[in-house]
C-alpha cells in the first residue's frame, strides 16, 4: 500500500523509550517449509491502532475501542475493559485486503464507524458486535461526519465517492464518485449544513471545496481556479448550522461561509465555533469516558492500558492482549559486523535486529519508517519516511536519543529533505566511502523528487531538485559506476496524491563532485520506473525496469546490450518502496528475487536461471549472510539455504 500518512507517523499513544530494546515475547517456532526454506518469525510482531475511542458497553463498563492494523491491513476491532484489561477482538466482517482505516467516527448514539477496502461498517459496543456492513465503491474514507438527523456520511479516496447511512432505518446510499481530478484526492474534512448540503475539502495537488446536494445530486465546485492552492483545503461545521472553510488551513487566511450549496468570502478573522463531533483521521484519539475517567496510556507494544480518575487523580494500569501477524516490513539488510539481519517495521515504526548465530530477535522504536537502507564500514544509513530523513546509525556505539546535542544521538538524523524528498526510495554510499546519496519522491501533492549528496566527514550537503536532474521525475534506483560516477534510474510516479506529468522514465549519469547530470536517456520504451540497479565487477550494470524487464547496461557506451521481459517466466520482481531485488552472494554470484521465485544470473550469457520457487510470496528483499538468502514474506523473515 502506497498511501499512507501513513502517512503514517507512529499511531500509538505511548512508545517505549528508544533505549529499551524489546525482545520478542511468546513461543517462537520457526517453520522449515522444506529442506532449504526457513521461517524465522515476524520481524516486528506488533499491530498498531488506526483510531481509538473511549466507550461504554452494555453493562455500563468503560471500554476502549481500537481499530487494529498489521501486515494484513485493518483486520479487527479491539475492545479492552478499562478496569480489568480483559480484551476481545472482533474480526472485520470483510477481507481488509491490505487496506485499513484512514478515518472513523464515534457517533452520538455511541457506535463506531469506518470505511475501507470498499466496505462500510458499524460496531456497537453495547451489543459487542458489528451490527451493519455494506459494500461501497472503492476505496477508503478520508473524512466522516454525522448530520443533524444522526445519519453517518463519508467521502472516499481516491475519487471522492460519497455514502450515507441512516442508523435509525438501516438505509444505505452509495452516491458513487462526485468529483473528478487526474490525481488521487485526499478529503480530510467533511460536514453537512442544516439544509442538508454536504461539503468536503480536498487536496493535495490542488485544494478545492465541494458542495453536494444529496436530493438532486448537484455538485458545486466552490473555489475558483485562482483560489485553489497546493495542499488540502479545510472546513468545519459551525454550531449556527453553517459550514466554514478555507482554501488552506491558515489562521490569517480568507474564510468562506458555506451554506445551501454556495460559498461567500467573509475575509479573515473568523472565530470558529465548532459543533462537537468525535471524528478524525487514523490518528483519532477520543480519550475521555462519560464518567470523567480518561485514558492516559494505550501501548500496543507493551500491551498496557492506563486510565485516570480526573476527580481523584487515581490511576489504574492493566495489561491486555491481542493477536497479530506482525507489522509491515520495508526490507532487510546485513549489519556491518556480518552477524545480524537488520531493518525496519512500519506501523508501529520499529527497528529490528535478528542475530543469526543466537537465533535472537530484538526491536526498538525507530526514527520513522525505514524505507531504504545500506551499510558501510561501521555505519548503517536509513532513508526514512515521512520527512525524507537521512539517518546514520553507528553500530559500534550504544543507542542514545534525545541528547542535549542532537549530533550525539545514535542513530541520528543527518538531514530532513522534505518537501524535496519525502518518501525515500534509495540510499547509496558512494565509492569514495564518505558521500551518501539519497533519492526519492517528494511531499504529498508535489511532482518530481530530488537527490541528496551528504558528506559524513564534514556534514556538508547539497540537495538537488528535480529541475537539476529530470523535471517531474524522481530517483528510484542508484548504482556506483566507473570513474566515481553514479548511475540513476527514475520513476514518473509523483509524490503521494500528486499529479503524474512525465510519461517515460530514464537512466542518467551524474558526477557527485560537480553534482551535474552528464547524460540521460529514456532507453527502454514504455518504462515508468527503473526498479533496481546493481554494478558487476566489469563495470556493466544490471537493472530491473517496471519490476519485469531485466537488462544489462554498459556505461562506457551508454547502451543497453541485453534486455528481456521476465514476467512470463517468473512474474514480477519484488517491490516495496525501496526494492532490494538484487542480492550479491559469494564471489560473483548474483541473485534476483521475484515474488514467487529465487533466480541467479549467468554472467556469461546474462540469462536468468531458476534457483527455487518460493513457498510463500516474497514481498520485500533481501540480503545474503552465511550461505543463506534473507527476505520478507508477509511480515516474516525467511531465508533460503544455498
Amino acid at each position: 500500500m502506497d498511501i499512507t500518512k501513513y502517512l503514517l507517523i507512529a499511531a500509538i499513544l505511548s512508545v517505549p523509550a528508544f533505549l529499551k530494546a524489546q525482545p520478542l515475547r511468546g513461543k517462537k517456532e520457526p517453520l522449515t517449509t522444506n529442506a532449504s526454506f526457513t521461517d524465522h518469525g515476524p520481524a516486528s510482531p506488533y499491530s498498531t491502532t488506526r483510531g481509538n475511542v473511549a466507550a461504554v458497553d452494555g453493562n455500563g463498563r468503560n471500554v476502549v475501542l481500537s481499530w487494529l492494523f498489521d501486515v494484513r491491513g485493518g483486520y479487527a476491532l479491539l475492545m479492552v475493559d478499562a478496569a480489568t484489561g480483559k480484551s476481545e477482538v472482533f474480526p472485520m466482517p470483510f477481507n481488509p485486503g491490505g487496506d485499513c482505516p484512514f478515518s472513523s467516527i464515534f457517533s452520538s448514539k455511541g457506535r463506531f464507524y469506518t470505511l475501507f477496502n470498499g466496505n462500510f461498517v458499524e460496531f456497537d459496543p453495547v451489543r459487542r458486535a458489528f451490527t451493519f456492513h455494506h459494500k461501497t465503491a472503492p476505496q477508503m474514507a478520508m473524512g466522516m461526519t454525522e448530520d443533524d438527523k444522526g445519519r453517518i456520511w463519508a467521502v472516499t479516496y481516491p475519487n471522492s465517492g460519497v455514502i450515507c447511512y441512516d442508523p435509525a432505518t438501516a438505509d444505505f446510499t452509495d452516491y458513487g464518485y462526485v468529483h473528478k481530478e487526474n490525481w488521487a484526492q485526499y478529503q480530510r474534512y467533511l460536514a453537512v449544513d442544516d439544509q442538508g448540503w454536504v461539503y468536503f475539502a480536498l487536496g493535495n495537488t490542488n485544494s478545492q471545496l465541494i458542495a453536494f446536494n444529496p436530493a438532486s445530486r448537484q455538485v458545486n465546485q466552490l473555489l475558483q481556479p485562482g483560489e485553489r492552492k497546493r495542499g488540502t483545503a479545510y472546513l468545519y461545521r459551525n454550531k449556527n448550522g453553517k459550514v466554514y472553510g478555507q482554501a488552506l488551513a491558515d489562521k490569517d487566511g480568507t474564510w468562506y461561509e458555506l451554506y445551501n450549496g454556495a460559498a461567500i468570502p467573509i475575509g479573515t478573522g473568523h472565530q470558529p465555533n465548532e459543533k462537537p463531533m468525535i471524528t478524525g483521521s487514523q490518528a483519532l484519539r477520543h480519550m475521555l469516558f462519560p464518567d470523567g475517567t480518561k485514558i492516559t496510556q494505550l501501548d500496543l507494544i507493551e500491551k498496557v492500558l492506563t486510565t485516570e480518575d480526573t476527580r481523584s487523580g487515581k490511576k489504574n494500569t492493566v495489561n491486555f492482549d491481542y493477536p497479530s501477524e506482525g507489522s509491515w516490513v520495508m526490507g532487510v539488510g546485513t549489519s556491518p559486523d556480518r552477524r545480524s539481519l537488520i531493518g525496519g517495521g512500519s506501523f508501529p515504526m520499529r527497528q529490528f535486529n535478528y542475530t543469526v548465530s543466537e537465533d535472537k530477535w530484538s526491536t526498538r522504536a525507530a526514527l520513522g519508517q525505514y524505507n531504504a537502507l545500506t551499510t558501510s564500514g561501521k555505519n548503517v544509513f536509513f532513508g526514512s519516511y515521512p520527512s525524507g530523513d537521512l539517518i546514520m546509525w553507528d553500530t559500534k556505539k550504544s543507542f542514545k536519543t534525545q541528547s542535549a546535542n542532537p549530533k550525539e544521538d545514535n542513530p541520528r538524523v543527518l538531514l530532513k529533505c522534505s518537501p524535496v524528498i519525502h518518501r525515500p526510495h534509495r540510499v547509496l554510499v558512494h565509492s569514495d566511502g564518505k558521500t551518501v546519496i539519497l533519492g526519492g519522491t517528494p511531499q504529498y501533492g508535489y511532482t518530481g523528487g530530488g537527490l541528496l549528496f551528504y558528506d559524513i566527514a564534514t556534514d556538508k550537503h547539497v540537495l538537488l531538485t528535480d529541475e537539476d536532474v529530470e523535471k517531474d521525475q524522481s530517483t528510484m534506483s542508484l548504482a556506483n559506476i566507473a570513474g566515481g560516477k553514479v548511475l540513476g534510474g527514475t520513476t514518473v510516479t509523483p509524490g503521494t496524491g500528486g499529479e503524474q506529468k512525465a510519461r517515460l522514465a530514464l537512466l542518467y549519469i551524474i558526477d557527485p563532485v560537480s553534482k551535474k547530470v552528464e547524460w540521460k536517456e529514456p532507453l527502454i520504451p514504455g518504462v515508468r520506473s527503473y526498479t533496481d540497479l546493481t554494478t558487476r565487477k566489469d563495470g556493466k550494470v544490471y537493472g530491473i525496469a517496471d519490476r519485469r524487464i531485466f537488462f544489462l547496461f554498459d556505461p562506457a557506451i551508454k547502451k543497453i546490450i541485453y534486455q528481456k521481459d521476465m514476467y512470463k517466466d517468473y512474474g514480477y520482481a519484488v517491490g516495496e518502496q525501496s526494492p532490494r531485488v538484487f542480492i550479491n552472494g559469494k564471489q560473483d554470484d548474483l541473485y534476483i528475487l521475484f515474488e514467487h521465485a529465487i533466480t541467479r544470473v549467468d554472467h556469461k550469457t546474462a540469462e536468468i536461471r531458476l534457483v527455487s520457487k518460493t513457498p510463500q510470496a516474497i514481498r520485500a528483499g533481501g540480503s545474503f549472510l552465511n550461505d543463506r538468502l534473507y527476505f520478507i514474506c508477509g511480515s516474516h523473515l525467511f531465508s533460503y539455504g544455498l
